[in-house]
């Protein structure tokens, strides 16, 4: 089995980063759980991706139509393709996550490969059978939040059946309960690594 550990922390806080906390507790519990599983991670920060602009997307869309999915343009979008099971981190940021995710998910989105048309709409193409969004905020979670309602509609574009979340908000309300609620959401994060 492996895992496909999406490294969205990107933060001012380094090593102190509070999604990082999160993310560790969920991969520290899958592991533990999952000794003989495989996690590959993709870390975001350190990746030199660029948005599509439109000679960029004919060029990929060129590629597509002939089938030529080995190209490099598609390397990540093979990496999430075949990846067992997903989990991927970022911080809440103006309302969903950096840039830099957004962006990766552009660089999966490849139709053709993680997923393709038919009369009745789109149908995903995915390997995985679960993908898991850890985000970190410094407001409490409110319904609807765009981030995570973004990843739970991208699993199911892709085809994958469950989704699952865990949002450890509200952490710049009272700083002095930051440790407290970080840790209460890490806790979570390791239920959910264990039974993952």
């Amino acid at each position: 089995m492996r895992l496909l550990f999406i490294d969205g922390c990107v933060s001012q806080r380094g090593a102190e980063s509070r999604t990082r906390a999160l993310a560790g507790a969920f991969l520290s519990a899958f592991r533990e759980s999952h000794p003989g599983a495989e996690v590959e991670g993709v870390a975001l920060g350190e990746l030199d991706l660029k948005p599509f602009l439109p000679a960029a997307l004919d060029q990929r869309d060129a590629l597509a139509s002939a089938g030529a999915f080995g190209a490099p343009v598609f390397a990540l979008a093979r990496q999430f393709q075949a990846a067992d099971k997903i989990v991927a981190a970022a911080p809440f940021w103006d309302l969903s996550f950096p840039a830099v995710m957004r962006t990766y998910i552009e660089h999966i989105s490849a139709n053709g490969l993680c997923y393709h048309y038919e009369a009745d709409g789109c149908h995903g193409d995915c390997r995985a059978d679960r993908l898991a969004y850890l985000t970190t905020g410094g407001d409490f979670e409110r319904p609807g939040s765009l981030g995570v309602l973004y990843w739970e509609r991208l699993a199911a574009m892709f085809g994958i059946p469950r989704f699952d979340y865990v949002f450890a908000g509200g952490l710049d309300i009272d700083p002095a309960r930051a440790p407290e609620l970080l840790e209460a959401a890490c806790g979570k994060a390791r239920a959910l690594g264990r039974r993952f």
